[in-house]
């Protein structure tokens, strides 16, 4: 066969030839634009060889090869967060939140009473293996919503209603973190849990009213227990402070007495020591001691014979001695 040769102006030729080289160089330039991509600061990239993991690179401008490997862009530093019975409906300094309807019923929950509670939470966390959030589980972010539901639902089956609604808060949310992040590890889902926040926690409408009217009566009760307390350290401690008074002065007495009893008696065997060694001398030691307290008290003395023929002239001159020393 007898090849046929096209035979072309010259002008037409260089005008196919520039076609030519400037579709070459679109092709090359679009093949190397599709090979460079940039990977951001909290992110890292996945690149995939037909679907096949087989390296992971860092933030900064990277290679692939065109047409044959992919990237998938993981923000592996940025955190994220799913609400459980609202949506944030507007973010920012001003946020906005809206409850869901009542046919989503993800925050009613059964409590280990067998009452039934409105919890509200918030699970924030963080991708921590690239690799196994894009490869190990199908839609990673569900699972992780269907687990953390589960979750609290466990934990709060375990609580009474008032330990859901009141007390048991910090304790329920701290045990949440746990567990889901357990169930989460267990799972290879790449995902580190950062944080749990039990956002709101209410009863059930229909109920609520009879709820915050029997909250307010256990509040009043506790104010008058606390008010009754306050009124027994007030009285308490000052009966018991009178009280020890009366004690120590009572003690104080007693060792008065006693030790004046110790020291009469240490008197007394002292003058009966000195007795002993010499009587006659301590007799009339004593004697003359009470005779010289007890003489000049007695007034005037009248001694007299057995007779006693003399009494009267000495007594008409007292009397007449003490009227002169009167009337002067």
């Amino acid at each position: 066969m007898n090849k046929t040769k096209l035979n072309l102006p010259p002008e037409l030729g260089k005008i196919l030839k520039y076609w030519r080289l400037i579709v070459t160089i679109l092709i090359l330039g679009v093949i190397s634009l599709s090979s460079i991509f940039q990977i951001s600061t909290e992110e890292v990239g996945v690149i995939t060889r037909f679907g096949k993991y087989v390296r992971q690179v860092e933030p900064g401008l990277n290679f692939k090869i065109p047409l044959v490997e992919d990237v998938y862009k993981v923000p592996v530093e940025r955190q994220q967060k799913l609400e459980f019975g609202f949506r944030t409906t507007k973010a920012g300094m001003d946020s906005q939140y809206g409850k869901l309807s009542s046919k989503e019923d993800e925050s009613l929950m059964l409590t280990g009473d067998l009452n039934l509670a409105e919890v509200q939470w918030v699970v924030q966390y963080r991708i921590d293996d690239a690799y196994k959030y894009l490869f190990k589980v199908r839609n990673p972010q569900s699972t992780l919503r269907i687990v953390s539901e589960a979750a609290t639902r466990q934990i709060v089956g375990d609580r009474t209603v008032n330990e859901v609604l009141t007390v048991g808060r910090t304790e329920i949310a701290s045990e949440l973190e746990k567990l889901i992040q357990q169930i989460s590890r267990e799972y290879s889902m790449g995902i580190k849990i950062e944080q749990v926040v039990l956002q709101d926690v209410n009863p059930p409408e229909p109920v609520k009213a009879a709820f915050n009217a029997v909250n307010e009566a256990q509040q009043e009760k506790e104010t008058l227990i606390n008010q009754a307390k306050s009124e027994y350290n007030k009285v308490i401690p000052k009966a018991k402070g009178q009280a020890e008074e009366t004690i120590q002065q009572a003690k104080g007495y007693a060792a008065e007495r006693v030790n004046n009893a110790e020291g009469e008696a240490t008197r007394f065997s002292a003058l009966y020591n000195e007795f002993i060694k010499a009587p006659e001398v301590t007799k009339k030691r004593i004697y003359l001691e009470t005779m010289s307290s007890v003489i000049p008290n007695i007034g005037n003395v009248v001694i007299t014979d057995q007779k006693g023929s003399n009494v009267l002239p000495l007594l008409q001159m007292q009397m007449n001695k003490k009227t002169e020393i009167n009337e002067n």
